[in-house]
Parts: structure tokens; sequence; C-alpha cells
């Protein structure tokens, strides 16, 4: 979106822009009405007509700019928020089907704040305060329900964990990754003397040998790739089997993977076996 945007005649400026001249200028433009949405969408569905998709987003600029409001409080730029949005309701367009009854405004919304969900926890903090798909939701939720700033009490948290079925501790750790703030690597032209040394000062590790780095950084890849020749001498069943107990996320149990294939749990703990014997050989030749 770095040039501007036309439609019905009407320039709309660039985010990158002045900010208020850009929501002024999405809130010109017209909202379509349930037939017109439902025309345009079927054109693009049907004949992958890019004016139809083109007029679908811009009818729904304004929406990404009331969403993007409501995360104002995570101190980003509003204009980086409501660009991310934007590629979000692209990708809803996308994949929005008229046929299932539904407006494309509640379609987008999960899809726009999808993205300035991501866009929040990449750059919110130098340090990833969520990673796994628990700790979004949690990260997102326990700021709705702080009543306040600083750091929690022990009843606020136990009534968060309550609401969000979460365990206590969750809550707390979460609360002090919220509570905490960044600090610059290095210290400060102008620090005062009696100041505690900046991390530049401590965090150096002398014992860090660059050969060394590489050659576990080698190690690694030759590891993996005696892994990948090892699994790919194992049979479909039994390759599943080593990939679901030992290398999926969520590993399954030896019950889980009797159950798929129709055998006893022993059955499947002496393919396990066999297949690790198979493997510990290929390394260790």
């Amino acid at each position: 979106m770095n040039d501007a945007l036309v439609t019905n005649n009407l320039p709309v400026p660039s985010v990158t822009g002045s900010l208020d001249a850009y929501i002024g200028a999405v809130h010109r433009i017209p909202v379509l009405d349930a037939d017109e949405e439902r025309e345009l969408a079927q054109r693009y569905r049907d004949n992958e007509d890019l004016d139809a998709a083109r007029k679908l987003v811009m009818s729904h600029l304004r929406f990404v700019v009331h969403v993007a409001r409501g995360y104002s409080g995570y101190g980003l730029q509003m204009a980086d928020l409501i660009q991310e949005g934007n590629i979000g309701l692209m990708k809803a367009v996308k994949r929005f089907d008229p046929d299932h009854g539904v407006r494309l405004v509640s379609f987008a919304v999960h899809w726009i704040r999808a993205e300035m969900h991501e866009f929040i926890l990449r750059n919110w903090r130098i340090v990833k305060v969520a990673t796994t798909k628990a700790q979004r939701k949690l990260f997102f939720n326990l700021r709705k329900s702080k009543k306040r700033l600083g750091w929690m009490n022990m009843d606020e948290v136990r009534e968060v964990a309550k609401d969000l079925g979460v365990p206590e501790a969750t809550v707390l750790e979460m609360d002090s990754r919220l509570s905490g703030r960044d600090i610059g690597f290095d210290a400060p032209v102008d620090e005062d003397d009696d100041a505690p040394p900046a991390p530049v000062a401590y965090l150096e590790d002398h014992g860090a040998d660059p050969y060394l780095s590489v050659a576990a950084a080698d190690e690694e890849d030759n590891q993996l790739d005696i892994l990948q020749r090892a699994l790919d001498k194992l049979d479909d069943r039994t390759r599943d089997i080593i990939r679901r107990r030992w290398l999926a996320e969520d590993k399954a149990t030896l019950q889980d993977l009797a159950d798929d294939y129709g055998v006893s749990a022993e059955r499947i703990r002496q393919i396990e076996a066999n297949a690790m014997k198979k493997m510990r050989g290929a390394f260790a030749a």
C-alpha cells in the first residue's frame, strides 16, 4: 500500500502517509449493502475479478481502523497495526465464500485480528512474551482482564486463573512478562556512576569460540541428515510410529497408536524398539 489507493474515483492515501488523512478517506468510502457485497464476492470467486476484490477490500478499510483502535494500549504505531490488519482483510477476501450466508465483516474479523496479534507479539517486546498458542491466548486475555497497571495481587491472580481456566502459576509467569520492560544493552552516555552496570558488561560469553560454534552447527546438521536417512529406510507404518512417538509436538501414546493401527500396545512397543535399534545403528556407523 505504498501508492495511493483509488475507489469510486476517490483517492485514498497510504497508511504510511498522514494517518488522520487516511482514516478520514477510508470513512468516506461507501459501505456495501448485502446484495452488492454478495455480487462482488461472487465475481471474485467465480471469475477472479480483481476489481471486485479491490472494492470489497476498500469498503471494509474503516472496519480495520476500528479493530486497530482496540489494540492501541500496546504502545505500537496505529499505522502499523492498520497496515497489518489490511493484510488480514485481504486474506479474508481471498477466502470469503458468499454462499455461506454471513457478511464479509463477520468473516474477516478473525483474519484481521490474527495479523494484528502476530505483529504485536513480534514487536511488543525484544524478548518474546508468548510463543505457544496457549501463551498467546493468555497474553491477550490477561491484558483485558487486568484491572489496573502494575503487578497483580494473589486475589486477582486467582480470579483471572479461574476465568481463563489456567493454573495460577501460568498467570503469574505471564504477568511478570507483561510487567517487565526492555532495557538497553549498552549503558547510556550520561549514566550515573552509581547505577547498575548495563547488560553489555556482564553478558559477554568469554568462552565463545566461533570455530567451535560453526563445528557444532555442522555436527547438528550432520546428525539431522543421518536421522532423516534412517527414517527413510523404515517402512511407512514404522516411520509414522516413530514420528508420532518421538518427533511430533503432541506425542502419541502406545495405546493411541495401537488403536489407530488395530494392534496391541505391546506390538507397537516392539515395532518402536526394533526401529530404534536400527536407527542407533545408523548413528554408530
